[in-house]
C-alpha cells in the first residue's frame, strides 16, 4: 500500500567546520497536506508536515450504519493494542453488529488499522474506538506522542490552527487556566479548520524526532444539539 520509508534516519558523520561560526534559524516552516488521495498519508515523512487530511466521500451505507448505532446501540469505548493480521473486527460491536453497513465499516476499519501499521513498519498500532457526547480535549494542545491517526465516522470532526493563527506559548500552563477564548493561544479565530466527518487525519505529535516544539495544535469539538454524539477512531503508534 506504500513504499516502506524507515521512520527514524540514520546520523550523518560528523564534519570539521573551521572559520566565523553563523548560528542557523531553527524555526520550522510547517505545512498542512490536504488531499483525496490515500496515499498521500505517506507525506507525513516529510519535513515540516505535520497533518496529513485524506478527505473522503463516506459511503451511504456506512453512513446510515454509523447513524442507525449512534442512535439505538448505546456506548462503545475499545482501548487496546491490535495486530490487524490476527485481530477479529467483527466482534468488536455486538449491538451494532446486525445493522445494514455493519461490515462494511469494519472493513474500513481494517483498512485504516493495516495502513497505520504498514505506513510506520508496525505490527500493532494502539487502537481507540469511542462514541462520545461530550468533548473529550475541548482545548487546544499537542499530542505527546510521535504520531496519530484520527477518524471520526460520525458527528463533528476535530479542530485544529494553522501555525500563523496560534500562539504555541499560550498552550497547556501558558494559558493560565483561561478557556482557549480568552487565554491568547487563537490568534486568528476565523482559522479554525475542522476536519469532515470520514477524513483521515494524521498528525505528528510532540514525540516525531525532529518535529519537537511543532506538533498538530487541535482539540475535540463541542457537540451541537443536530450533532450530538461522535463516534470516533484513533490509532498511536507502539
Amino acid at each position: 500500500m506504500f513504499a516502506r520509508i524507515p521512520f527514524f534516519q540514520s546520523t550523518p558523520p560528523m564534519q570539521d567546520f573551521s572559520g566565523m561560526f553563523h548560528p542557523i534559524n531553527s524555526k520550522l516552516d510547517t505545512k498542512v497536506v490536504v488531499s483525496d488521495y490515500f496515499i498521500d498519508l505517506s507525506r507525513i515523512y516529510e519535513e515540516g508536515v505535520n497533518l496529513c487530511q485524506i478527505e473522503r466521500q463516506c459511503p451511504s451505507n456506512i453512513e446510515q450504519f454509523v447513524y442507525n448505532a449512534l442512535n439505538d446501540c448505546g456506548h462503545i469505548e475499545i482501548s487496546q493494542s491490535i495486530d490487524p493480521t490476527k485481530f477479529d473486527f467483527t466482534q468488536l460491536w455486538p449491538k451494532a453488529s446486525a445493522l445494514a453497513g455493519y461490515q462494511d465499516w469494519i472493513d474500513d476499519l481494517i483498512l485504516l488499522v493495516s495502513a497505520f501499521c504498514e505506513l510506520f513498519g508496525r505490527q500493532q498500532a494502539g487502537f481507540r474506538l469511542r462514541t462520545l457526547d461530550k468533548a473529550m480535549c475541548p482545548r487546544f494542545h499537542v499530542d505527546r506522542v510521535p504520531a496519530r491517526l484520527i477518524c471520526c465516522y460520525g458527528g463533528m470532526g476535530s479542530e485544529w490552527l494553522p501555525e500563523y493563527a496560534l500562539n504555541r506559548q499560550k498552550l497547556g500552563m501558558g494559558s493560565c487556566g483561561l478557556p482557549d477564548a480568552e487565554s491568547g493561544v487563537i490568534v486568528d479565530p476565523t482559522a479554525i479548520r475542522k476536519m469532515p466527518a470520514y477524513a483521515v487525519g494524521l498528525m505528528k505529535g510532540e514525540g516525531w524526532e525532529g518535529n519537537e516544539g511543532y506538533g498538530l495544535v487541535h482539540r475535540s469539538p463541542t457537540p451541537k444539539t443536530e450533532q450530538p454524539r461522535r463516534l470516533l477512531l484513533t490509532l498511536d503508534m507502539l
